[in-house]
Parts: structure tokens; sequence; C-alpha cells
């Protein structure tokens, strides 16, 4: 009884067969799959910048608002693993994942020793404002949300500040406000963490880059790697965990992702490399206004970003609406980590702007007005 018809489980006490990386992706690319006769499902190439730059469009009612999800690393996309997540966003927006210039699948799809030279702050601000562009023309919305992970929040905020008619609302999770600092509190608290742990090992690694951050020079990529291992194994990037591997190894799963992709994925170093400088000298405290509304995402345990620093700096931003939200459970990856919780915060306090200004299913604003 209960069991789905046309079902054949193994026998009693037998293990299940074994099955390849690719028949794991095509299962997960058929239940992942969207049916419904007003969805959509594009994954495909946009001409940005003067190059080739992959999204994801998925959402079961194209009615919905447009949520541009712009991720974080540098060079690290959301796309391969978003499958974890991103299923039941879908029912209330339209989600948009975006492979960057030099990351994931737009890294595959360009000669990268012609790219990489591009690669600086101001172009990757340029290229997501030609894709918000792109969005609203290709699918009729004059306003869209668009947020921001990590890195990705530089960007995100900068679309904010140059185009608030353009957003329902900019939500930023694992804010950027000032790079400096983030890696000051992050320091401090992994070599906290290390020495009540008494943990030999990281304690000799994090002092000797001391005093961190170095206030004479710019950081290397080796210290912030080394700051990055101990804040990401005490769980300064995903609570609970020392490490990312789950989401990497889900991203293996991708139906949405090749070899090849995966690949290109996992050679985000050179995005990292080129803009460093850049963002070691990023600092967007002096932000006091933003002219849409405005919503950060906070993991109480980010300390890949510290959420001190955002808070601090949201406490004193002026904007039409705002809103903090806490995940009490989190760190940087709140998405992975809180999934149902982000997904009731978008689904209701992001949302209902939206709402009021008449960009859903009739059936959703009829609801929303009683």
């Amino acid at each position: 009884m209960g069991a789905s018809a046309g079902a054949q489980p193994s026998a009693p006490g037998q293990p299940m067969p074994a099955i390849s990386r690719e028949t794991a992706q095509q299962i997960i690319g058929d239940a992942y799959r969207i049916v419904q006769p007003r969805g959509i499902e594009e994954t495909r190439a946009v001409e940005i910048g003067g190059i080739r730059q992959w999204i994801s469009v998925r959402g079961r009612d194209r009615r919905n608002p447009i949520l541009l999800f712009i991720h974080g690393g540098p060079g690290a996309p959301e796309m391969p693993a978003s499958w974890l997540y991103q299923s039941p966003w879908e029912d209330y927006f339209t989600v948009v994942q975006w492979d960057q210039r030099g990351a994931g699948r737009t890294a595959a799809a360009n000669d990268m020793s012609s790219v990489v030279p591009t690669i600086t702050v101001e172009r990757m601000i340029a290229d997501g404002e030609e894709l918000v562009s792109h969005l609203r023309d290709r699918y009729g919305k004059s306003k869209i949300f668009v947020l921001g992970h990590s890195w990705g929040s530089v960007i995100g905020l900068a679309i904010a500040q140059r185009h608030p008619d353009w957003l329902h609302a900019y939500i930023g999770m694992g804010q950027v406000i000032h790079g400096q600092s983030n890696e000051r509190v992050g320091y401090a608290w992994a070599l906290q963490q290390a020495r009540a742990d008494a943990n030999q090992e990281a304690i000799a690694q994090l002092e000797a880059i001391a005093p961190y951050p170095p206030t004479d020079r710019a950081v290397t990529p080796q210290e912030i790697l080394t700051q990055r291992r101990w804040v990401n194994h005490y769980g300064g990037l995903t609570w609970g965990r020392t490490d990312l591997d789950y989401e990497q190894n889900a991203a293996r799963l991708s139906p949405l992702y090749s070899e090849a992709d995966l690949t290109a994925r996992g050679q985000a170093g050179a995005t990292l490399v080129r803009l460093l400088p850049e963002l070691w000298q990023l600092d967007l405290r002096s932000v006091s206004r933003l002219d849409c509304p405005v919503f950060i995402f906070a993991g109480r345990y980010d300390y890949q970003t510290p959420s001190s620093i955002a808070a601090d700096w949201f406490s004193r931003l002026s904007a039409p609406h705002k809103q903090l939200i806490w995940f009490r459970d989190s760190a940087h990856m709140m998405h992975l980590e809180e999934p149902g919780r982000v997904l009731v915060q978008l689904a209701t306090q992001v949302r209902s702007l939206a709402a009021a200004a008449g960009d859903v299913p009739p059936s959703d604003e009829r609801s929303a007005s009683q």
C-alpha cells in the first residue's frame, strides 16, 4: 500500500544499484523540469559586454515578478547547485541565475585569455546593468528584484544606486560594505575560535599572517586563503560545517552543467586575483541613501562578510522601505542553511512589494489585497 504505480523496489536486503553521474543528472533534471502551462524554463547565452554570458530563467508562472540572483565569489556561480533550494522560489518568482564574466558556463563559452583582462569591478557592474535591461525588455517588466550575494552584493548595490526605478527592491545577502573591515573581523573571530579549540595548526597559520589585514600594503591571495580556511573551518561560511563540500558535490549533479562547465567553474582563481586590488580598496560605508526598497538578509554566524558590519551600515541608511532580516542558524550561505526561512521572507516580505505594484498573477494580487 502507498507505493507509486510502476515502482520497482529492490528486494529486501539488497542494495540499490549504483548509477552514473549522468544518470543522476537526468533524474534530477526530470524532477526539476517545469511542466506548468504558464511556466518558463530557459537556459541560454546573452550577448552582454561584448561576450556571451549564460543565464537560466525558471518559474512556474511567467506572470510572476523576476528575481535576479547575482552570485558571489568572485567566480562562484550559483546556477549548478541552485537545484538544491530554488524550486520552491519558482512558485513565487521567475528566478534568473547568471554566470558572470569569468565564471561557470560563461567562462567555458569564451576565451578566458581575452576575457580576464576585461574583468574590473566597473565592467562587472555594467554587465549587471545590461542584464537587468535585457530582462526588463524581453519579459515586459518595468521593475524586477535584484538579490546580490556576497561579491554579487557589490554589483547589486551599485545597480540599486544607479537605477532605483528599475527595481521593486534590492536584497543584499551577505552584503559587502568594507572589505578590509570584513577581513579584520573575520580574522579575529577565527583566531579566537582556534585558541579556544587549542588548535595549534590554526593558531600557527593565523599568527603567521599577523597583523591581518596588513596596514601598509594590499593583502595577498595566499593570506586571504589562510584566513578563509579557518573562518570556514569554524563555521563562518556555513554554520556547523567545516567546508563547502556539500555544495560542491551538489553542483556536480547539476542538470544545467556539463563536465566542461564544471571544469570552468573550478577556475575561479583568475577572476579573484584580477579583482582583488579593487576589492581591497572597496568602501561603501559612505552610501547613505538608496531610492528603492532595501532588504538585508544577515546570518548570525557570518564571518565571511561579517553581518555586524552590514547591520551597522544599514542602521544609517535612508530608503523608502528597509528591513533587516536575521537568520539565527546561518552563516554566509543562508539560502542553503535555512532554505525554508529564506523562502518565507522572499514570498511574503519581499514579493509583497510586487503584489502592491500589480506585478503578480491576478489571483495572487486579489489574495494580497484581502
